[in-house]
């Protein structure tokens, strides 16, 4: 049976020979850093972790001219942990993203594994740390799991007129029920100058209709924009999370012991920070508060500071440190980009380059 690094290798060669018919880019992050966690059960960790700030991947981009003003493109993007030189996800090859698809002047269709509109707004809109580091909204905001990206997928990228566009997306959950298991999004984006803007809804039914299992559907709604001013960027986000599985915890297993903290099913988020030029590099901050509604009242807040410098266009040396405050046994834990994190308190200090 041929590995999954033949494979790749494999697939790396014919992307070579197939760059004089179509326009092919490999491209990639490699990413490592020293982690500490600290507060929660486990106690103090010291670790070389992968993708703390950008998630360590490999890539295959192209397009095609078609003519008439259509093209075909795809993207195959695998995750590896740096750490230890493996696939980021066993049993899988590109589980980042696995999509092709046609763009014509009135915008772009894709089919296969691709990011959810909810994600993508967080990375290019809400958060100054485009949820790496340990500054990352994935501490309090619910983007993990489905949330960031979905399988089984089309979307739909208009174009972009007067500043505005639109993205929508529906992931099948491809069984017995057309309905169990499905989910489906979309963004509403306005770009012009220094602001920008985007509107986002999600929602994912997590019924299995092989077992007859039945939950309420879970939504999320999300405001946000930044602006740009000459020495500084201020970003800012709100989001409403309600019903199964809206809002499911970064780190489920129970990471502060005692009596297991509850996902919340009805919550609101808030996220204020800035990004800044500093010297050779970029300064980043944020400040969350999650308002937990139920009867659990499970709130928490946090903050987090990191600074990015710059050695080369390529590559850049970081530092980043983030703190949660859990009020009433809530269960947040200091996440980085690659990993939901043990603990209250989380440093990095890493590498990044890209290619």
């Amino acid at each position: 049976m041929r590995t999954a690094a033949s494979i790749i290798l494999g697939l790396a060669g014919a992307v070579a020979s197939a760059q004089a018919q179509t326009n092919v880019t490999i491209y990639g992050i490699v990413d490592a850093a020293i982690v500490g966690e600290s507060g929660g059960s486990a106690g103090r960790q010291t670790k070389i972790t992968s993708g703390a700030g950008s998630a360590s991947r490999l890539g295959f981009r192209g397009s095609e001219d078609l003519g008439g003003g259509m093209s075909a493109f795809f993207t195959l993007e695998t995750g590896a942990r740096i750490d230890t030189g493996t696939l980021d996800a066993n049993n899988t090859i590109f589980n980042r993203q696995a999509l092709v698809g046609l763009k014509t002047d009135m915008g772009s269709v894709a089919l296969g594994r691709q990011y959810t509109p909810y994600h993508n707004a967080l990375v290019e809109v809400v958060d100054p740390f485009r949820t790496g580091y340990a500054g990352t909204s994935k501490n309090l905001f619910p983007d993990n799991g489905s949330n960031v990206r979905t399988s089984n997928t089309v979307t739909y990228a208009s174009p972009k007129v007067n500043g505005f566009h639109v993205d929508l997306a529906y992931s099948a959950g491809e069984q017995s029920s057309i309905s169990a298991g499905r989910q489906y999004g979309g963004a509403i984006g306005y770009a012009a100058g220094p602001l920008a803007l985007r509107l986002v809804y999600n929602a994912k039914n997590s019924d299995v209709s092989a077992t007859g299992t039945s939950r309420d559907i879970g939504r999320n709604v999300l405001f946000g924009g930044n602006y740009k001013f000459k020495w500084i960027t201020l970003h800012a986000g709100v989001g409403i999370d309600k019903g199964f599985n809206s809002t499911p915890l970064g780190n489920p297993n129970n990471p502060y012991g005692g009596v297991a903290p509850t996902a919340s099913t009805d919550a609101r988020d808030l996220l204020l920070g800035f990004s800044a030029p500093v010297g050779p590099g970029t300064l980043m901050f944020s400040a969350m508060r999650k308002n937990d509604r139920t009867r659990f009242d499970q709130d928490a807040s946090s903050w987090g500071i990191g600074y990015l410098y710059g050695l080369s266009k390529r590559t850049g040396l970081y530092a980043a440190y983030a703190h949660i405050d859990n009020k009433n046994g809530a269960g947040y834990t200091v996440a980085n980009n690659s990993e939901s994190g043990t603990g209250s308190t989380g440093y990095n200090l890493g590498i990044r380059h890209t290619f």
